[in-house]
């Protein structure tokens, strides 16, 4: 039986922290480590069980994974060996982004592997970068459905495809961009609007040319030749913005807010969220610090702030597609009406997340409109009743937003399982109570 854990409401929510490492950073610098030709050493790495999954799976293709301290890591790549078939399946847990990779990164490598995941990840759609990767040359074994558990038989003669994805999604460019290391030819991803750009800037990094251009309107091209080797090099993982959100959001609706937020990538593909509080009236401050992995660093600050409800630009949804759970919350507090429009991909997440933020609202008191591609929240001009018991559907975004907004509510909110926060920010909690909340099981 699982536990509720409750937040309670504090009069203030006020400290600094330092951000915990990127996410998305953290699935890649092991990813490109892992191939490179020597040994790379990664610190700042997020060790979220999502990671510390990736790291398995390379370990189980052939690199020598090894943790070296709280955050570091020395990986020594395959090189020109290549990827090696594993000899168990491997479990993405709850990993999207360490699936979707994966399955580019082994596709160029005459390989067969068996991947699984668990129940939410084993419902996320997978057809949209096994196609692709069908046309290029890889094969799949699957029940039909395109979902986990499926096997992958990879080849070492792929071809390279242009290829245009129907979502705005970095997943899918992501997994077919690694796949063209390995490709015959050159391999071009166009895309309707620019997502996360982690993959590019990072395999530059790693010693990986490619090529980005405008292709007309909001759409962009991104080309890699086949037949590249990666580089090692010692990485530094930047701040996470998503995880930062949640620590900003609670600093703008306490009674008594101040936060600071160490080291947390500034990143124009990665912003929409505080671009978006800053629209509600939010008044954020950055200094910046310096760089890391190609990224900039920027020390943010956040105090209490009165908000008001906005229609979130259309433009900003692929730059804080994860984010919108939080941005619910903001809604809840501020006057009058924010409207979300355009966020679709919010279906086929961790949870159905636009359902999961409606309900979210509506147990705790908040009027909300479900719609096919979006929300609409009826701000309360304050704290919101609160009282609500929240059904996480083992989404870790929808339990850390709920945990937030119970920190100033009226009443406490309660989540019904936490176990799940692990997979993206294991100090979650350490750096609530750090800043005052209030959590408690029971």
């Amino acid at each position: 039986m699982r536990l509720a854990w409750t937040s309670h409401p504090v009069l203030s929510f006020q400290g600094v922290v330092r951000a915990p490492g990127d996410k998305s950073c953290s699935h890649r610098a092991l990813m490109f480590a892992g191939l490179a030709d020597g040994t790379s050493e990664i610190s700042g790495l997020l060790e979220g069980q999502d990671v510390i999954n990736t790291a398995l799976a390379m370990a189980a293709l052939g690199a020598t994974v090894e943790q070296t301290g709280p955050g570091k890591w020395m990986v020594s790549g395959v090189g020109e060996a290549g990827l090696r078939s594993p000899a168990g399946d491997i479990d993405f847990g709850n990993s999207g982004t360490g699936s979707r990779l994966m399955i580019g990164l082994m596709a160029g490598y005459p390989l067969t592997a068996r991947l699984v995941g668990d129940a939410s990840l084993s419902k996320r759609p997978m057809n949209r970068v096994l196609k692709p990767l069908e046309r290029m040359g890889a094969r799949f074994d699957h029940d039909g459905g395109g979902m986990l558990p499926l096997t992958l038989h990879g080849s070492a003669a792929l071809s390279a495809i242009d290829f245009e994805p129907e979502q705005a999604s970095a997943q899918v460019k992501s997994c077919i961009l690694l796949a063209g290391l390995n490709a015959n030819g050159t391999t071009t991803v166009t895309e309707s609007r620019p997502t996360r750009d982690h993959t590019e800037k990072m395999l530059r990094g790693f010693g990986v040319k490619l090529s980005t251009r405008p292709a007309g309107g909001t759409r962009q091209t991104v080309s890699i030749e086949g037949g590249q080797t990666l580089t090692p090099v010692d990485t530094v993982i930047p701040g996470d913005p998503s995880s930062t959100a949640f620590l900003i959001a609670g600093a703008l609706i306490s009674p008594s807010g101040g936060v600071v937020v160490e080291n947390v990538m500034s990143n124009e593909t990665r912003d929409g969220f505080f671009q978006a509080a800053a629209m509600m009236g939010a008044g954020l401050g950055a200094e910046e610090i310096g760089d890391a992995a190609g990224e900039r660093l920027v020390d943010l600050q956040a105090a209490s702030a009165s908000l008001k409800g906005r229609a979130i630009p259309e433009r900003l949804v692929a730059s804080m597609i994860d984010e919108f759970p939080i941005l619910s919350v903001l809604a809840a507090f501020a006057e009058g009406e924010t409207v979300v429009t355009g966020a679709e991909e919010l279906r086929v997440k961790e949870s159905d997340r636009i359902a999961a933020v409606v309900a979210m609202m509506r147990v705790n008191g908040v009027e909300v409109e479900e719609r096919a591609d979006g929300f609409v929240v009826q701000g309360c001009g304050g704290p919101p009743p609160g009282g609500g018991l929240v059904e996480t559907h083992h989404d870790h975004r929808i339990a850390m937003s709920a945990l937030v907004m119970g920190t100033a509510t009226q009443k406490p909110v309660s989540i019904d399982d936490p176990g799940m926060i692990a997979t993206s920010y294991p100090d979650f909690m350490a750096h609530m109570e750090q800043l005052g909340a209030d959590i408690r099981a029971g």
